[in-house]
């Protein structure tokens, strides 16, 4: 056993156990020593063995009663009805900003490749986006 007190109190319950079942001692099955042992190697066992299961059952218990930080349901609620108001706000934008934002922010790409795939100037890109994100932010009232 690794651990001394449990070591111990296992070497108290030998001790108990050898003391009441003395007189079921039979010398003609092996020695004092063996059967002392024997008992001694059982009880090591049966200790390690209930330590390793509460340490399983704890672990179980505490993966399953895990509270969670957030609120899934209000989470996915609120996610939802703002991409409700972006999709609303997206759609009062005129086409050419629309379609720049887009392309910058759903697709990932960059001003330069925006400007390359609308076949635009990047500065005009840049005032599209500019003015297209100001519009966004009035429509979804994130103050300035």
């Amino acid at each position: 056993m690794r651990d001394p007190s449990q070591a111990e109190e296992v070497g108290q319950e030998v001790m108990l156990e050898i003391w009441r079942r003395a007189s079921r001692f039979d010398a003609s099955r092996g020695s004092a020593l063996s059967w002392i042992m024997t008992i001694a190697h059982a009880r090591s066992v049966d200790r390690v063995r209930s330590a390793q299961s509460a340490s399983d059952r704890d672990q179980k218990y505490a993966v399953n009663t895990v509270e969670r930080d957030v609120d899934v349901v209000a989470d996915a609620v609120e996610s939802s009805f703002e991409r409700h108001q972006v999709r609303k706000c997206l759609e009062g934008l005129t086409e050419l900003q629309r379609e720049s934002i887009n392309l910058a922010y759903y697709s990932g790409y960059t001003q330069a490749e925006v400007a390359t795939a609308l076949k635009a100037p990047l500065g005009t890109v840049k005032t599209r986006l500019r003015d297209g994100l100001i519009r966004l932010r009035d429509c979804l009232g994130v103050p300035a």
